[in-house]
């Protein structure tokens, strides 16, 4: 796919997206369920924000073992233009070498089951400076709230998305499951897979701290096995900064 055809397919998706969540979003008085975010697959924002919430977070991963010794790490910023919809800028590296850019949307598309759910979607366009190759991706979100502690998000979509290439479309599911310890700790347990050629499952048990009133902590230490490779442990934290 060329440049300007992946710029025009990237607007009619955005476009799409904007405009699915003009016809489904329910009244700005609807409340939604609180769920956490999970830590490895990131939200551009709880699905619902509200206009005018702005964070700034970066998340850093590295193998304990293996043959990749590289340390992956990735500032983002995100904002919410309007209720409902988010935008994402976001920088990942791999050790000191700024490695891709990312732009991301996120739109929420009402609340269901008594408001105990909400669902939603998220686009990602995505340039690799070392291969110049341009990608994007897709997922839907549904969130549920079981209880006062218990409550979950999964993700279900594609990666490298392509109407003329078999060896891409690839299955992308992200599935955590939290439990509310105390007003300021979050237990959480998610599951990562991509398909494909690169893909990967990640099992990434997760501890959520809130720190102060506007600053959050996750830390995370589970299992990622790459295909054709034996599963190695790894480190993830994500530091998170609202304003």
């Amino acid at each position: 796919m060329n440049r300007l055809n992946l710029i025009r397919s990237n607007l009619v998706i955005a476009g799409c997206l904007l405009a699915t969540t003009t016809l489904a979003s329910p009244d700005a008085s609807t409340a939604y369920p609180h769920i956490p975010e999970p830590m490895v697959f990131d939200m551009m924002r709880p699905l619902g924000a509200k206009q005018g919430e702005l964070e700034a977070n970066v998340l850093t991963t590295t193998p304990w073992s293996g043959k990749d010794g590289n340390t992956h790490w990735a500032p983002e910023v995100e904002y919410t233009f309007a209720d409902g919809l988010a935008i994402e800028f976001e920088f990942p590296a791999e050790n000191s070498r700024l490695a891709e850019f990312k732009l991301g949307l996120q739109a929420t598309f009402g609340t269901f089951n008594g408001g105990r759910s909400v669902h939603g979607a998220q686009y990602l366009g995505i340039y690799d400076r070392h291969q110049h190759r341009y990608s994007n991706s897709f997922v839907y979100t549904l969130g549920h709230r079981f209880n006062q502690r218990w409550s979950s998000m999964s993700m279900l979509g594609v990666s490298d998305l392509s109407l003329s290439s078999n060896d891409r479309n690839n299955p992308i599911l992200n599935h955590a499951l939290f439990y509310e310890a105390t007003q300021s700790t979050t237990l959480g347990l998610e599951v990562n897979y991509l398909g494909g050629r690169d893909g990967h499952l990640l099992l990434m048990p997760q501890l959520h701290q809130k720190l102060t009133h506007n600053m959050n902590l996750q830390l995370g230490v589970g299992l990622n096995r790459e295909r054709g490779e034996s599963a190695q442990p790894e480190l993830g934290i994500r530091l998170i900064r609202e304003f």
